[in-house]
């Protein structure tokens, strides 16, 4: 197994009080972590200067082997069987910058089936927080609780809808689906999605990215502000930053609970 790129769109669509949405093309990385730690990094730029690169520190506690981060996790959650490969989906550092609102762990069995899944959450303060859900499976939705301050548009409650697709068709693609509900109904204050259409990560596709995309980072933090002012133009409600969570990692209370909704395609 090779790193890839996936080349795709990211989509937001806010409900309430305003309707609010756009979309994004970008693009991001999809690596297969225990192979590139048994067979090396091939065309990957992996903590080293690169216009376009991976480092182990932008992830979990910043350790020099964020692989070993995340079997340490996964092991103080009673997670032992996880042995599989792990995909990590993220976003590089490009020209040496990276913002990375979220990536995700995709944890696998030895038979290739998914044990678990990381969803790892940067906000514009410094801050981080992971989202451990045990026992998904593609293409069903997992709750969590949300835990964690991300937006000033959006209170500190409620909680989070994942949805999770991969295919192995003709062109292989992966979905990222993270819905938001603040009030504990049935209809969700925000639909997140970010979709892809994955390529060997190779000269020509990092060209690709680099000639497509040169400031893509840059790009994701801006447009995050750009974004925030907009809504704060529609007169969106304002919460302040409350404390960080008192734990680095949470577990999904009822883990890979199906709801009643189907999923939508983004």
């Amino acid at each position: 197994m090779k790193a890839q790129i996936g080349f795709g769109q990211v989509r937001h669509t806010r409900h309430r009080p305003r309707h609010h949405a756009f979309v994004y093309a970008t693009y991001f990385l999809m690596l297969p972590m225990r192979s590139l730690r048994a067979n090396g990094n091939g065309n990957l730029a992996r903590n080293r200067r690169a216009a376009l690169s991976f480092h182990d520190a932008d992830h979990g506690d910043g350790r020099a082997d964020s692989l070993a981060w995340l079997d340490d996790v996964l092991h103080a959650h009673g997670i032992h069987d996880a042995e599989g490969e792990v995909w990590l989906h993220t976003y590089p550092r490009v020209l040496g910058y990276a913002f990375k609102p979220v990536s995700f762990w995709y944890c696998h069995r030895a038979d290739g089936s998914l044990r678990a899944v990381l969803a790892e959450v940067n906000n514009t303060f410094g801050e981080r927080h992971c989202y451990l859900l045990d026992a998904p499976r593609y293409g069903q939705p997992c709750e969590a609780d949300k835990v964690f301050h991300v937006s000033p548009f959006c209170p500190v409650r409620g909680r989070y809808r994942f949805v999770f697709m991969r295919s192995q068709e003709t062109m292989p693609r992966t979905v990222a689906r993270v819905d938001y509900f603040d009030d504990g109904g049935d209809e969700p204050l925000l639909n997140t999605s970010v979709s892809g259409e994955l390529l060997p990560l190779n000269t020509q596709t990092l060209r690709r990215a680099l000639w497509s995309y040169p400031a893509m980072t840059f790009g994701v933090i801006a447009r995050i502000h750009w974004q925030a002012m907009r809504l704060w133009v529609k007169s969106a409600p304002f919460f302040r930053q409350p404390p960080a969570p008192g734990d680095f990692v949470s577990a999904a209370i009822s883990p890979a609970s199906p709801v009643n909704a189907e999923p939508r395609r983004p």
